[in-house]
Order: structure tokens, then C-alpha cells, then sequence
């Protein structure tokens, strides 16, 4: 019995210690449970999101916005001989739409047009998989809301979009035109005396 009660405050003192020194419990990767006196090392939570997409200027979109931009990229088919297209580009610049403007004025183009599911008439966007042939400001806004491009621009000021570029690669694309007194609704097409273009362009297809 006396040895009993020395040997009780060498075991009192030992629970002190234990319990002034916090455990940590930790499970390695096959499972394993280990404790330790020292907090396990945690890997620092990593950023998966991609990088907001840039302009040419190098400025870069609002995060949410490149998100619907990589999600559903506009891209808007344009001619010289295209009133409407005008008139599609201001509702474009209206709404702060990040898009790409791809122009057909050769026999090429007008096969990138057809691939892209144009019909002959311009001007063509594409919202992503959806497409509206020749210009309706409604119908357009649906399409781009749908998307869920947003209804007042948040681009940044210094946001410049791409400059023009062919339909066909490897093609030099002209400079716009100055924008018509007139801005009609209907999809661009050239008067019946105008030469057809160089070539043999898809049957129906006029510019």
C-alpha cells in the first residue's frame, strides 16, 4: 500500500504533462491514423480557375464575364457591303460584348461562312453553339442574354477587341468601311448588276 501511494504523484505528474501537451491526429494517404505533438503540414488550397482572357492591349475581363466568354464566344461575321453589320456592331459595343469579327469578301470566306452555318446572308453571329442570320436587335439580345452575357457592359475602358481578321485563315481582312447614313435590317445583298466575285462561290450566296 505504501509503495502504491509514492509511485501516485509520479503518475499525477505524468497525466499533467500529457495533457499540457496538445496531440494532433492525422490519416496518411493509405489510411493510416498517427498521432504527433506537432500540427500536420497542409497543403496551401490551390487557385483552379483559369486566367480571365486578355485583350489585345493585354487588359483582361472581369472574371465572371471571361466565363461566359470562354463558355459561349461570340463571333460576328461582316462584309464591307453590310449595312446591318454596322448596326450589329453598335449593339455589340452597347451591350460590352468581348467578341472576334471575322469578314468575307472571297470565294474562301464564303466557305468559312457556310461552314459556320451561314446561308448566304450577313451579317452572321454565333453565340457559342447558337446562331442568328442577318440582324434583328431583339432576337440578337436573347440570344446573348441566354448566354448570360450581361445587359449593360462591363468591359473595362482601356478593352480593345481583336481587329478584324478573314473568315478563311491565312487571309488578310480589309479595313471597315464608314458606317452608312442608313442602316437597314435586312441581311446585306449586292444590286443585280454587280459582278460576282473572282472564282466559283456557292450557289445562292451573294454579298
Amino acid at each position: 500500500m505504501t509503495r502504491n501511494i509514492k509511485l501516485l504523484p509520479v503518475a499525477l505528474l505524468a497525466c499533467a504533462t500529457l495533457a499540457q501537451a496538445e496531440l494532433y491526429k492525422s490519416v496518411g494517404p493509405d489510411g493510416r491514423v498517427t498521432y504527433s505533438d506537432t500540427p500536420a503540414t497542409r497543403a496551401q488550397p490551390v487557385d483552379t480557375r483559369k486566367a480571365p482572357a486578355a485583350s489585345v492591349s493585354g487588359t483582361a475581363l472581369p472574371y465572371e464575364l471571361a466565363l461566359v466568354a470562354k463558355a459561349h464566344p461570340v463571333t460576328l461575321y461582316t462584309s464591307d457591303k453590310c449595312p446591318p453589320c454596322f448596326s450589329a456592331r453598335n449593339l455589340l459595343a452597347r451591350r460590352g460584348i468581348p467578341y472576334v469579327e471575322k469578314t468575307v469578301t472571297s470565294n474562301e470566306d464564303i466557305a468559312a461562312l457556310a461552314a459556320a452555318g451561314g446561308e448566304g446572308g450577313l451579317p452572321l453571329l454565333t453565340v457559342g453553339a447558337a446562331k442568328e442570320q442577318g440582324f434583328e436587335e431583339g432576337l440578337w439580345n436573347r440570344a446573348l442574354s441566354a448566354a448570360g452575357y450581361p445587359q449593360t457592359s462591363q468591359l473595362p475602358a482601356s478593352w480593345r477587341n481583336p481587329p478584324p481578321q478573314a473568315a478563311a485563315p491565312g487571309q488578310a481582312a480589309p479595313a471597315p468601311a464608314a458606317p452608312p447614313v442608313a442602316q437597314s435590317r435586312e441581311p446585306a445583298r449586292l444590286p443585280a448588276e454587280a459582278p460576282p466575285p473572282a472564282g466559283k462561290a456557292p450557289p445562292g450566296f451573294r454579298f
